[in-house]
């Protein structure tokens, strides 16, 4: 094993502990993370996909031998690497039919052994080829932007409103980090009111069955135009408050009462990334190279406190709009475009021991809330 290979083999099997980690710490119902089960099944739901993809690229190094990652930066794959992903998993089906099938690959590796005495590179990468494409062509993976789903549907009593929890993610190609989005929308379109709403009881219509989740928005009549603007507002340098204002200006019977975005990362991994001099060092004297990475992660929230009211005239009207809270008391807050803010870390025990040892922990982890991942469990409030 060469010493690129050794470095790619570290940092896979660095960040599959990694996530494995973050997912249990989402799914773990004492999480203290959410209050809410169903946005951390979400967040779950995108971490697999994540996984899904780091999988499919350690496959595809197998055969292929460009991979690279945000060294300085995010510790995360490139997005040319994402890019590429997503291409493959596009042309799947027509170019496993172009390789012959796995039981035909190794009955002419076994007769390449025993004629040439030696071992057949070729036909070992044909079938890495294939068990890649077959492993990518079911859309698994952490794409380079994922549509909305409607996760959940409910009616707000006091405006008999129907509001929906929808969902989006995206791979940012400037800061080569996942961002998983969350929003609660209420839709005040004539239309889904009727649908929904019972109007003596102010409820959800108790006949109507929604098979969620939704793909895309639940409105069938905004969901094209609603895919196109989170397409083109989900970039890493947009804050949650801007994203929030364009979609509350942008769709007249659409009002955006709180946006969550959770930016994942930067990753840090020993020896791999150089994102942080001081992480690097403590973690380099980690005994068990597997241990020895952190993964941060932020949640920013952007919530309305108030709606400015419509109003319809003859000659002008003004659609209803939202007024966002910014938290300008904190300066961190302010500058994020936030209502508030968390900062996490997940760290493996021997790790965080290091750093601790060290004298380094507390000023590493000022103002994030620690968990740290031992035997397979994640203990927080550290």
């Amino acid at each position: 094993m060469n010493a690129e290979t050794d470095a790619a083999a570290r940092y896979f099997d660095a960040i599959a502990a990694a996530l494995s980690g973050l997912e249990i710490f989402m799914r773990d119902d004492r999480s203290p993370l959410y209050r809410h089960g169903i946005v951390a099944g979400i967040v779950a739901e995108y971490i697999s996909r994540l996984e899904a993809s780091f999988e499919s690229w350690r496959n595809r190094l197998a055969f292929m031998d460009r991979f690279r990652i945000s060294r300085a930066e995010s510790g995360f794959p490139v997005f040319q690497n994402v890019l590429e992903l997503e291409n493959d998993r596009r042309q799947a089906e027509q170019r496993i039919a172009n390789i012959p099938d796995a039981a035909t690959i190794r009955a002419e590796m076994a007769d390449f052994i025993l004629r040439h005495k030696e071992f057949p590179d070729a036909l070992q990468k044909s079938m890495a080829e294939r068990l890649y494409l077959e492993g990518i062509k079911d859309d698994d993976q952490f794409g380079p932007f994922m549509l909305a789903q409607t996760a959940n549907v409910s009616v707000n009593p006091e405006n008999m409103r129907p509001f929906y929890l929808v969902h989006w993610a995206a791979f940012d190609g400037t800061a080569n980090l996942p961002l998983i989005y969350m929003a609660t929308i209420e839709d005040s379109s004539d239309s889904m009111v009727r649908q929904i709403v019972d109007q003596k009881t102010g409820k959800m219509n108790e006949g109507l069955h929604i098979p969620l989740p939704v793909d895309g928005l639940l409105n069938p009549e905004l969901a094209h135009q609603f895919d196109a603007f989170t397409e083109k507002n989900s970039a890493y340098t947009l804050s949650p408050v801007t994203i929030a204002t364009n979609l509350d200006k942008d769709f007249e019977t659409l009002h955006p009462k709180q946006l969550r975005r959770v930016v994942l990362g930067p990753f840090y991994s020993a020896g791999i990334t150089e994102n942080n001099s001081t992480v690097t060092e403590v973690l380099s004297k980690v005994r068990r190279t597997e241990n020895a990475w952190l993964l941060t992660w932020t949640i920013q929230e952007v919530f309305s406190k108030a709606e400015k009211p419509g109003r319809r005239g003859l000659f002008s009207s003004e659609k209803a709009t939202q007024e966002f809270h910014i938290n300008t008391d904190d300066l961190e807050a302010a500058r994020q475009g936030v209502s508030s803010y968390e900062k996490h870390a997940l760290i493996p025990h021997e790790a965080y021991q290091a750093l601790y040892a060290a004298g380094e922990a507390q000023k590493i982890f000022e103002g994030y809330k620690v968990h740290i991942l031992s035997k397979g469990q994640v203990i927080s409030d550290v």
